[in-house]
């Protein structure tokens, strides 16, 4: 795959709402990727457009949109850095799952990938380890049962 320009945070979301969709329904349609993202028809259509021309996604007007493999690429990696930092949030930080999912969706977009390594490592820890607790000043301690 060629060097590809960045694309905005808003057409990654239509990408990974596409994947999301197609994983579970086995296909998505133009106003299921509308309603998923709580957005216009009209929106979706400029979208689905935006991406088609830079390849990501097949499109045909009143049909089913799928994504090329460039796009499926992209939107896998989206959807990961999403799950990651969604079950960070949730298990280790013990945020509600709204508030998880809503800032998940928006680091998603601009956490560089040796940055989530380091996430996905600390949770594998955690997991591992669960009787640590950060104490400040300190870092990691094992708690003590007394």
């Amino acid at each position: 795959m060629a060097k590809r320009k960045k694309i905005s945070s808003s057409l990654e979301d239509y990408l990974e709402a596409i994947y999301l969709i197609s994983a579970e329904k086995g296909a998505a349609r133009p106003t299921d990727v509308a309603a998923h993202l709580n957005v216009a028809n009209s929106s979706t259509t400029a979208a689905l457009h935006l991406l088609k021309n830079r390849k990501l996604i097949n499109h045909k007007p009143y049909d089913i949109v799928t994504l090329t493999p460039d796009g499926k690429r992209l939107a896998t990696k989206i959807a990961h850095k999403h799950k990651v930092l969604t079950h960070f949030f949730t298990k280790i930080l013990n945020i509600d799952d709204k508030t998880s999912d809503e800032c998940a969706c928006k680091i998603e977009h601009a956490i560089p990938d040796e940055v989530l390594e380091r996430f996905i490592k600390y949770i594998d820890f955690k997991e591992k380890n669960p009787t640590t607790e950060w104490i400040e000043g300190i870092g990691f301690a094992y708690k003590t049962t007394e």
